[in-house]
């Protein structure tokens, strides 16, 4: 059976990339024991890239500002919904979406979508 992805690319200030790996840290603890096959949280590193359209720009970021590029694998689209079901009820993922601080990033800037797989090794 093919895998499904959920896939982000979330525009970051510099200087909040640690309060950003310690709730990913977290979340993706949560979602692995809820059920999620991978779970990956990456920072940009090689961003500009000569004749392509940057990441940085795909996420219009400012000078003070990276990307995350992350994912998660999961077995199906159906065990995906189930999973991330799970987590939005999850108390700790609740309790971290209540507790008041303001998030590291804005999720209206994030850029999210799930993807069938085409090819895999």
């Amino acid at each position: 059976m093919e895998k499904y992805v959920d896939g982000f690319l979330i525009p970051i200030a510099k200087g909040r990339v640690n309060e950003y790996r310690e709730m990913a840290q977290r979340g993706g603890e949560i979602w692995k024991e809820l059920g999620a096959l991978e779970y990956y949280e990456c920072i940009g590193d090689d961003l500009d890239v000569e004749d392509m359209v940057s990441f940085k720009k795909a996420a219009n970021t400012s000078e003070d500002e990276t990307v995350i590029f992350s994912w998660i694998v999961f077995e199906s689209k159906e065990h995906r919904d189930r999973v991330n079901a799970a987590v939005m009820n999850d108390p700790r993922i609740k309790e971290m979406m209540e507790s008041g601080a303001e998030p590291p990033f804005d999720y209206r800037r994030m850029a999210y979508g799930g993807f069938k797989t085409l090819v895999r090794f």
